[in-house]
């Protein structure tokens, strides 16, 4: 159990280093951004397998009993991942590491939830201007990395409530992205979606591979390969 919790703790590094390092992106010109990133961006060593004790199988099997509710209710601060039990339900965490230029409100969820901000998306490289209110879930929403449903069908069944309510709120599987994004990619592993925006596929592949490995998830072959051509975009390091 200690070896998974430092795996997940790895992975909430990875994540962290892929926000930082795209808001640099964002923030510098054209001309300096290839720099930028590339100081900022997950390396890989070279002669590196990144699925190695990853268990690979031919497809994902839809298992068709999948329900939100196995995961606990969304967004539930009572959970063991990095930055539960604070005070905050998860969506206004990630909110609030992820986007810039924020504004604060007093919600009975959170003392200093989100009220306005920006994202600079990953996914499709646009800059989204959030502003809470009754639609708040439509223009930014928060991905599972490692979608909920993915997880169920490759191992997530057979966990106990617990450690499924802590994988929904990991911030090492979550992602501020624009909603429309977030609803083209639905519960696809990479074999069916990467992001659009082609400079985000190492950073993407990095954190889906580390949260695979972190919590013994299966993998289906065509998203190993599309993750290991991903990976392989990496700087070298």
């Amino acid at each position: 159990m200690t070896n998974r919790k430092t795996l997940v703790w790895l992975a909430v590094a990875a994540v962290l280093a892929v926000i930082v390092a795209y808001q640099t992106v964002s923030a510098v010109s054209r001309s300096n951004r290839t720099a930028a990133a590339l100081a900022g961006m997950p390396t890989v060593a070279a002669g590196t397998d990144v699925l190695a004790g990853i268990t690979v199988v031919p497809a994902r099997t839809h298992r068709f009993d999948y329900r939100r509710s196995v995961f606990g209710d969304a967004w539930d601060d009572d959970n063991d991942a990095p930055g539960g039990h604070n005070g905050c339900d998860t969506r206004d965490d990630i909110l609030n590491r992820d986007l810039v230029d924020i504004t604060h409100v007093f919600t009975k969820r959170c003392p200093e939830a989100v009220a306005t901000g920006t994202l600079h998306d990953p996914y499709t490289n646009a800059t989204v201007s959030f502003t809470r209110g009754a639609k708040i879930g439509e223009a930014v929403q928060i991905d599972h990395i490692v979608p909920l449903s993915y997880a169920w069908d490759m191992g997530a069944s057979a966990w106990p409530f617990r450690q499924r309510l802590r994988f929904a709120n990991d911030p090492a599987n979550l992602l501020a992205v624009a909603g429309q994004g977030n609803q083209d990619k639905g519960d696809a592993g990479p074999g069916q979606w990467m992001p659009p925006n082609k400079s985000f596929a190492c950073q993407y592949a990095v954190a889906f591979i580390a949260v695979v490995r972190g919590y013994a998830l299966r993998l289906d072959e065509p998203s190993a390969n599309v993750l290991r051509r991903a990976a392989a975009t990496c700087p070298v390091g």
